[in-house]
Order: structure tokens, then sequence, then C-alpha cells
């Protein structure tokens, strides 16, 4: 397939360079404008509990969360009688915008103590929104150009989700341009070291750019059929572009190998293809795997990076494998023009001496056990941290200190006694109707539990196991025939370890009727169980699928296993940094502002160990690759594995590097689970091509001697028939 592939490019390159180049319009043309078609949201599984609730209370009741919320400020006092009428006709008005289901205000409640601000001048007015997103979305941008600065003679200020979902697509689209901007130019001078001339540093942008292209014109295909999260262009994206640069730095360093030795352009381009292409192949094809994992998830946030990850992931190959070696033919000797540091003589670039990969990897060799040792307790002590990990789903803190949502969002929590948009709603089915004698003693016991400011409900008003607030006709918004629904506000923050105590003390609290719990809350729950439970699965793919691929490269049992255990243990570290940077806020301010909640978002562990999974794995390809070659050649363990390392490790550290380089431009993000994305995939691949090649695994091949290569007759059989090597 290679030898034709090689055929092919070379005998046709300006054709290959010719669709290249329309499918770089195309794809502009086309996929340019994806990110207005992504959606913001994709955390809650819509099979839980809370998802079916959240679905009665749309259906039945016309209620739930509130999307659209108003911060009301006047320094007459929000008690004062001119200030008391402006804000019931500004409920009124709002209540009677079309899409509105419901509005209700301090104003409209009969002044309800939690929707005033402390100091008197403040107070709360709260819409609720019908639709989906698209839909939610679409009414929010009416109403806030109608009601934003000032209505009805007060000042009002747009808060609430409906806001920071729109605020985070648009910081979305803002960021991938500003990462790209700086990205693009660091990587050129990386690449100008790396590559040692001009021509051949641009080569592999120019791979990435076509690759990036495609990514977004089938993200955007995939958008006609399923939602796409904003987040998964700006990691796919980035994913893209590592990808095709490290793939781009294998294929031309063994062209470079071949035409140093002499070897005609042809023949160089067929022997890189039968070579470093199979390589690049089936290293796509581990990411492939290892993103698949995240398809067992039913939430869209993470099957997204899924749907466009894994085309990412083998488009890049595409690229690599067919646009790169026309380029190649084409360019000829014309691609080591522009030097700036002197050409690598052949034996260095094939890493036939003994350079510093080679001395590295034989003095680890020498003290396996104290090096293995010292590195593995490093490791561990980095992930410590990882075992107080609490999670948390994203709201308006996730987004910059200059976001209206989150500065909003900040003055609510700081300045109002309870979290009234962060309300449980409690579902009673099978009611006898209004009136019911049962609701006010279940709404009594409600109160009393810890952490709940005040229950709502058609019995009236219940706080601290006592009625407050007689029932009124707006109680009656709580009925709808033979069901109803109490609101349960909490008295701490919702999305928090003290939220999901909440939740667990009310489902398993005795009920007169069958009962449905939802709310943030509740979704915060019921999403993190959601993912326990298909976490095994997912874990399952993964080393499955690593497993399988590493052994057909190596014939060994014990190798890929190998692998398995040292990408989980440097994962653990790279989670332990994360938990100590931005769940416990150590990294705030060298990483730029951010709101530190005491959690991370629930999805970064996820995501990261499924990306950083792969990308190690892509790594061990490479390496094993060659150090199954040495030794399939000369027999000698410790010999093959420092002449594998040396001929692969300035290839692997230096596409880290770059890899690194453009996870770490989102840090540029203003959005704060990118920022910890970006600096976690960072961390993983830097630590995993030194730390983890560079000493755990010639320690541990060291150690283990001729057992490395060790399988059962059957199994050394079949890999005999279907095992992958260069050659």
């Amino acid at each position: 397939m290679f030898a034709s592939l090689a055929r092919f490019t070379c005998r046709r390159s300006r054709l290959v360079l010719y669709l290249s180049g329309a499918l770089l319009v195309i794809a502009g043309a086309l996929g340019g404008g994806v990110i207005q078609e992504l959606s913001a949201g994709g955390f809650v599984d819509d099979s839980t509990e809370s998802a079916r609730t959240a679905k009665v209370m749309d259906d039945r009741f016309r209620a739930g969360a509130p999307d659209f919320v108003l911060l009301i400020s006047d320094e007459r006092g929000v008690d004062s009688p001119a200030v008391a009428a402006a804000g019931a006709r500004l409920t009124e008005r709002v209540a009677h915008e079309p899409g509105v289901e419901q509005a209700v205000s301090y104003w409209s409640l009969g002044k309800a103590e939690p929707l005033r601000a402390q100091d008197g001048r403040q107070a709360l007015l709260m819409a609720r929104i019908s639709g989906d997103e698209d839909r939610v979305q679409n009414t929010f941008e009416r109403l806030e150009s109608r009601y934003e600065d000032r209505a009805e003679g007060l000042d009002v200020r747009v808060g609430g989700s409906a806001l920071a979902d729109k605020e985070m697509s648009e910081t979305t689209e803002k960021d991938l341009i500003k990462i790209e901007a700086v990205t693009f130019p660091v990587l050129l001078i990386v690449m100008l070291f790396v590559f040692r001339s001009v021509v051949a540093a641009l080569v592999p942008l120019m791979v990435s750019g076509l690759t990036i292209l495609s990514v977004l014109l089938v993200i955007r295909i995939l958008t006609l059929f399923t939602e796409v999260s904003a987040l998964a262009s700006n990691v796919t994206t980035g994913l893209g572009l590592g990808l095709a640069i490290d793939y781009s730095l294998i294929l031309i360093k063994r062209y470079r190998e071949e035409r140093g030795q002499g070897v005609r352009t042809d023949q160089a381009i067929a022997t890189t293809l039968r070579t470093a292409g199979r390589t690049v192949l089936f290293s796509a094809v581990t990411v492939t795997l290892a993103l698949g994992a995240l398809l067992v998830f039913p939430f869209y946030f993470l099957r997204s990076f899924a749907y466009a990850g894994i085309p990412t992931a083998l488009l890049a190959a595409f690229v690599s494998l067919t646009f790169l070696p026309a380029l190649l033919k084409a360019l000829d000797h014309r691609i080591e023009k522009g030097r700036v540091l002197r050409r690598r003589t052949p034996e260095a670039e094939k890493g036939s001496g003994e350079g510093f990969w080679h001395r590295l990897a034989t003095g680890v060799m020498r003290f396996p056990l104290p090096v293995a040792g010292a590195v593995t307790a490093l490791l561990l002590l980095l992930g410590a941290p990882f075992l107080d990990l609490r999670l948390s789903l994203p709201d308006e803190r996730v987004l910059p200190a200059e976001s209206q949502a989150r500065q909003v969002g900040g003055d609510i929590r700081n300045t109002f006694p309870a979290q009234e948009t962060q309300a449980l709603n409690v579902v009673l089915d099978g009611t006898s109707g209004p009136g019911d004698r049962k609701v006010a003693p279940y709404a009594e016991r409600l109160s009393k539990l810890g952490d709940v400011s005040r229950v709502d409900s058609e019995a009236g008003t219940f706080a601290h196991g006592r009625l407050v607030r007689r029932p009124s006709a707006l109680s009656a918004r709580f009925g709808s025939g033979h069901s109803t629904y109490l609101s349960v506000v909490p008295s701490h923050q919702s999305l928090s370890e003290e939220g999901r105590a909440l939740v667990a003390d009310i489902r398993a609290l005795p009920a007169p009727y069958p009962v449905q719990v939802g709310g943030p809350a509740a979704e915060l729950t019921d999403s993190i169980d959601s993912m326990n439970a298909r976490l095994p699965l997912a874990l399952a793919v993964i080393a499955a699928s690593s497993f399988t691929v590493l052994f057909l490269f190596t014939g060994s049992l014990l190798l890929p296993l190998k692998a398995l255990v040292l990408n989980c243990l440097s994962l653990s570290a790279t989670l332990g940094v994360l938990v100590w940077g931005f769940q416990d806020g150590h990294l705030e301010g060298a990483v730029g502002d951010f709101v530190v909640t005491d959690s991370i978002t629930w999805t970064v562990p996820v995501l990261l160990f499924c990306i950083a999974f792969g990308l190690s794995m892509d790594y061990e390809v490479f390496l094993l690759s060659r150090i199954k070659e040495e030794y399939d050649r000369t027999g000698d363990n410790v010999a093959s594995v420092a002449r594998g390392l040396e001929r692969t490790g300035s290839m692997i550290t230096a596409a880290a590097v770059l890899i690194a380089i453009v996870f770490l431009g989102f840090l540029i993000s203003g959005i704060v689970y990118l920022k910890a994305i970006g600096i976690g995939l960072a961390l993983a691949v830097l630590m995993d091509a030194t730390l983890v090649r560079g000493a755990l695994v010639p320690a541990f091949m060291r150690l283990v001697g001729k057992g490395n290569w060790w399988a059962p007759k059957p199994l050394r059989a079949l890999h005999a028939k279907v095992g992958l090597r260069e050659k």
C-alpha cells in the first residue's frame, strides 16, 4: 500500500498539490464560520433524573432554572414606593415578552427577602425562557438589547445562564483567533531550530493549515446531524496543529536520512512512507482509538471531542501521507533552502552515534532501580493532590474577569443572602390536587435540612421548619393537576460538595408521593454519577486498543502492560498538578485571572486523560518501533534500547515541545477550564517525553531484560503473521 502511495504521489505530485489547494479553498469557505454553529452546553445526561425533572418542569409547570436574570439597582432603595412601582411594571413587562414562560421578582413575590440585597439598594428579577438552546439564545439576544442598562427608570444589569452561554461562545471564537495568531509565529521560530532551514520549517505549517481547515469542514458537516461543543473546535484545532507538525517532523527526518545517504528523491520518499509513514498511520490509529473512548459517555460535550478529534487524527495522517510527499517531490533539494543552522551529518540525523540520548539511556540502565524509584516517587508526589479532586459543573465563573455574566453572578453571590438562581426543584406526582394536606408537612421537613435557606410551595414558604409566609395567589404556580413542585433554595453555593450532599439528603427524605429532584446541584450529582458509571468502559476501550496496537508493533505482552502503567502514572501526576493549580488556586495569576471555586470542571479530567493517553501512546509507538527494529537486528536488549532512544529521543522531544507550545497557547483563553486543559496536555506530553521515555522506559526494560519480548507461542505465531513493522 505504501509503495503504491509513494509511486502515485511522486508521479502525480502536481495533481495532489492542486487537489490539496482545492480542498484548502473549499474547506476554508465552508468550514470557516463553523464557530457560529456550535453549542455551549452538553454537560447533562438526558436520561438522568435531573434531566427528566427539567423536562417535567418545562412541559407541566412552564418553569425551571432562570435563564434571564436582571440585577436591578436604585440608590433610593428597592422598597421606596417609586422603585417598587417601577419594579412591578418591569416584572409584568418581562413576563409578557414572547418566549418568556415565567418571570418573578422581589416585588411580584411580595417583597421576598432573599431577592433583596443586604444593602437594600438591589433586587432580583428572574425569568425562564422557553425552548431549546438555540431558541433560548435567540430570545435572549432580543431581551438583552431591550433591558440592558436602564428599564422603567431603573438601573439594570443583565445576567444569567443564557448570557453566560452567549459569552462563552463569543469568547471561544475570539480565543481561537488569538491563540492561532500567537502560536504560529512561536512555532515557526522553534521549528527553525528543529528543522534547520526556513523552507523545511514552513512545510509542517502548510500541512497543519490544510489539516485544520479540513477538520473545521468536517465539524461543520457534523453540526448538521448532531450538537457539537464550541470548545471542541479549540481543542481539536490545537490537536490537529500538533499532530500535523509531529507527523511532518517524523517524515521529514526520515526523508533527510535517506537523502543524506545519497538516495534519489523518489526512492527516499518511497522508503520514508514504507517506514516512518507506516508508523504515522498507526500512530493516528492509536490516537483515534483513545479519543473513541469518549463516545461511551452520554454527554455531547465529551462526545464532541470524539466527533471532531477522530477526524483530526486521521486527517493529520492523511494529509501528511499524501500532501507532504507530493510537496517533498516538488521541492526536492530546495527543502534545505534558507539554512539557519549547520545541517546535521547523516550519521547524526540517523542517530547512529553515541549522542546525548544514547548516553542517557546507558546511564539509566547502569542504575535502573534508583532511577526508577526516584522518578516514580516524584510522579507520585506530583499526583498526590489528585486524591482530593472535587468536581463541578461550569457556570459563569469560568469566564474572564471582564465578562458581564461573571460580574453579575459574583455580585449576586456576594450581596444576596441565598442562592436564588440555583434553586432545586422537587416534583411530587400523584397529589390530590390544589390544597393537598400532605404537601405542607413535606415542605416543612425539607426546610429543616442543612444548607436549605427556604422552601417555596403551593402550601406557602417554609424556613427552618416553620411557615414564614402563607400561600397567596402566586402560590398557585407550584401546582398543575395532580402534581406539584417545591422550590428548595440552598443557603450555600449549589455547584459544590455541599450542594451534592443536599441533593442526596432530599432524595433520601421520605416523601408522601413519588418524587423527582432537579436543578443545578442535581444535574452535577447525576452528571458525575453517569460519568462514573461509564468510566470503566471508557478505560477498558483505551486499555484494550492501546494494548492491541503495541502488541502488533512489538509482539510482546509485557511492553504494552508497561506502557499502560507508566502512562497512568504520568497522567495522575499531571492531574495532581491541575488540582493543586486550579482547584486550590496556586496558579491563579501565573496563568491569568480566574475564580478559584475549590473544584474543577468535571469534564476536564476525563477529556485530559483520553487525549493525553492517545498522545502518550503516540510517542510509545515511535520509540518501541525503533527499539524493536534494533532488537530484531541485534538481539541485544540493552543496546537496542540505547540505540532506539538515540534514534527517536531528539525527535520525540522536539515533537513534544512543539505540541506543548500549541497547547500552552490555550493559556491565552479567557475560559478557565480551557486553560486547565491546555496546561494539562502540555505538561502531560513534556513529562511523557522526558521522565517517562528518558528514564522510566530504559530502567524498566533493563530490569526485565529479554523478558520484554516474551509472549506465548500462539501469540508469537500470530504476531509473525499480522505484526506491524517499519521494514
